[in-house]
């Protein structure tokens, strides 16, 4: 029997603690189903023995408190809410029970911005984690020695594991339901629950908003001048020039300012405008193509699929309000 404590953290994504339980309990339903002995285990485990949630309109009721538990196979870290540094600091009283069970073999799941409560604890220094695209950067900043994964909706190593932002989460669920429970039963739950199962990315749903909380007003007014620039073909010696930064100076400063280097930045501000029209406009994919500074097709089509895992007929064909009502 896997016991699971789902944790109960104060101001976290309510669904996100019960979203865990209901596949896990539906894991155990199919298996009984087919004759089986079931797998899991659940327990909601918190600080308290309820926490409120929306100003008092929600609560949930815990299983156990921390201390009552004296071994435990898998923890659940849902995703937290608000203030990220405030909701760390309000939870913090789970971090060394986290480490405790960790050290004595218990798994670690992180789901979607539960990821900061996880890497709070040291466990991810060195290793990879997933978790809100729309975060990336406050991860970034505030956890240097972990490496958040862009794209990718489940990491595992070492017996911790995470995901991608929002439901993306229920991908990881599944990935547990598999382990424990075995494929055949992981692929019951998502027939069942609607779930896409092996899905791999999250890139299709990333919005890329360049990192301009820092210091470096030179580099600050370098992504000013990329983004409204788009169409043109902007060199590094160029943007060097301009900004009157040695090149390789430049190149170091505006990777450690931004998380990417200059040209990863002229990438990505070049294809998320590309997006942008392939949603609302009707413009080929040629014409949009040279509108974004690219005159090669199979370069366009490669680092498009590269950075958001679809070609651009297959993201027009996803998104385009038009093309999806044709």
């Amino acid at each position: 029997m896997i016991h699971v404590s789902i944790l109960v953290p104060n101001e976290a994504i309510m669904a996100s603690i019960v979203d865990p339980r209901t596949i896990f309990t539906g894991a155990n339903n199919f298996l009984e189903a087919a004759g089986h002995s079931p797998v899991f285990n659940i327990q909601f485990v918190g600080l308290s023995r309820e926490v409120e949630y929306h100003e008092g309109l929600f609560a949930v009721r815990t299983d156990a408190l921390l201390k009552d538990i004296k071994k435990t196979d898998l923890i659940i870290i849902p995703a937290i809410s608000g203030q990220l540094e405030r909701a760390i600091d309000i939870n913090r009283d789970f971090i060394p029970w986290i480490i405790k069970h960790y050290n004595n073999g218990s798994e670690v799941a992180s789901l979607c911005i539960g990821s900061f409560l996880l890497a709070s604890t040291g466990l991810l220094d060195g290793k990879e984690c997933s978790s809100h695209w729309q975060t990336a950067n406050e991860f970034r900043q505030m956890f240097p020695d972990v490496t958040l994964v862009d794209g990718r909706i489940v990491t595992e190593q070492h017996g911790l594991y995470s995901s991608g932002g929002a439901t993306s989460y229920w991908s990881l669920l599944l990935h547990l339901v598999e382990k424990h429970a075995g494929r055949d039963i992981a692929i019951v739950a998502s027939k069942v629950f609607a779930l896409e199962i092996d899905r791999k990315s999250q890139s299709p749903f990333i919005m890329f908003n360049g990192q301009k909380n820092h210091d470096d007003e030179p580099i600050r007014k370098a992504q000013e001048f990329i983004e409204q620039n788009i169409a043109e073909k902007i060199s590094i010696d160029e943007l060097a020039d301009k900004f009157a930064i040695g090149r390789r100076h430049f190149d170091r400063r505006f990777k450690k300012a931004t998380n990417n280097t200059a040209g990863e930045y002229i990438q990505r501000v070049k294809i998320e405008a590309a997006k942008k029209q392939l949603e609302t406009s009707n413009k080929n994919i040629n014409e949009i193509m040279y509108e974004v500074g690219y005159n090669d097709t199979k370069t366009f089509r490669n680092l498009f699929k590269k950075l958001t895992g679809l070609s651009p007929v297959e993201y027009r064909n996803k998104y385009n309000r038009e093309t999806i009502v044709a």
